[in-house]
C-alpha cells in the first residue's frame, strides 16, 4: 500500500525562504530569526533606518527625522565637517509584555544616518528640537555660501553721459 503525499507550494517556498534567510545569516549585526519565530520577536541588535526629509532654502538646512518612541537622550546628532550623523537606539517598549504579542512589526535597535550636506554650515549655530516624533535639525548656512546681490556700476562715461556705451559693450559679450 503506497501513501499519497499531496504536493503543498508553499511548503516549498518556505523551504526556500529558510535556506535564503541561512545565507544571509550574520548580515546586519546578528542572526535572522527563524520564520516561526520572527513575526514574534522584536530585532534587537539590527540596524534600522528612520525616514527623513532634507530641505534647503537660502538660510539654512533643516532635516526631519521621524523617530517615533524614543526619549530624547536617546538621540545623538554629531556635525563633522560637512556631515551631519544621526544615531540612536529604539528600545523595545516592555520586556515583560515580550511574550504576550502575536505579532512585533516596528523596528527596534540602534540606528544610525549620515549626510553628506555639500556646502559649510555655522557648527556653532546648529539647533535641534524633538517633538512628537519628529527631530528637527537647522543647519544655518556659512555666510560666504548665501546668496548676495552684487550692484552693477558702470565705469567711464561717454559724450552724453547715460554709459549706453558701456551698457552696449556689456550686451555684446
Amino acid at each position: 500500500m503506497s501513501n499519497v503525499v499531496r504536493f503543498d507550494p508553499f511548503r516549498e517556498l518556505d523551504r526556500l525562504q529558510n535556506e535564503v534567510n541561512r545565507l544571509f545569516e550574520g548580515y546586519n549585526g546578528s542572526p535572522s530569526e527563524t520564520r516561526s519565530n520572527s513575526a514574534m520577536t522584536p530585532h534587537a541588535g539590527r540596524m534600522w533606518s528612520p525616514s527623513v526629509d532634507v530641505a534647503e532654502n537660502e538660510n539654512e538646512i533643516v532635516l526631519h527625522a521621524e523617530l517615533p518612541g524614543l526619549k530624547q537622550e536617546d538621540i545623538d546628532i554629531e556635525l563633522t565637517g560637512d556631515t551631519l550623523t544621526l544615531r540612536g537606539e529604539r528600545k523595545f517598549e516592555n520586556e515583560d509584555r515580550r511574550n504576550n504579542f502575536v505579532r512585533v512589526e516596528r523596528s527596534y535597535g540602534r540606528f544610525q544616518r549620515s549626510f553628506t550636506l555639500g556646502i559649510p554650515v555655522q557648527g556653532d549655530k546648529v539647533t535641534a528640537s524633538y517633538r512628537d516624533g519628529i527631530l528637527e535639525v537647522h543647519l544655518p548656512k556659512s555666510e560666504e555660501t548665501k546668496p548676495r546681490k552684487v550692484q552693477v556700476t558702470v565705469s567711464g562715461s561717454n559724450s552724453n553721459g547715460n554709459g549706453s556705451e558701456a551698457a552696449e559693450t556689456a550686451e555684446s559679450r
